[in-house]
């Protein structure tokens, strides 16, 4: 709603200057106006719902919010991968060391023959 209402402040300021303005300079504002709203209709496109009999509609966001949402998820993805890995790695070492020291017979005096 807060986007609402800084378009209605901006919409009643450029109004309120309007009055100032030539009729020449304001009829190519009102045309350039019109172009725009009409290239903004083109580019947002809107998704009917089907149980409303088109009654509500949801336009895309365009302010990424779905993008933002995709990257969360793929930093947690990342950090849980780093995660996993690092315990892998600390586990292998662990296993290294073991292997090596009974390949060296490195082994406890009350466990050799």
């Amino acid at each position: 709603m807060n986007e609402e209402r800084y378009a209605s402040r901006v919409r009643q300021a450029l109004n309120h200057g309007l009055k100032d303005i030539p009729s020449a300079s304001a009829r190519r504002l009102e045309a350039a106006r019109h172009l725009a709203l009409s290239r903004q209709r083109q580019q947002v496109p809107v998704l009917a719902l089907a149980g409303n009999h088109g009654r509500r509609h949801f336009h895309f966001m365009s302010d990424n919010r779905r993008l933002r949402q995709v990257l969360a998820v793929l930093a947690l993805l990342f950090g849980m991968w780093i995660s996993f890995y690092l315990d892998s790695v600390n586990y292998i070492s662990a296993i290294e060391e073991v292997d090596s020291a009974l390949l060296s017979d490195d082994l406890p005096r009350g466990l050799s023959g």
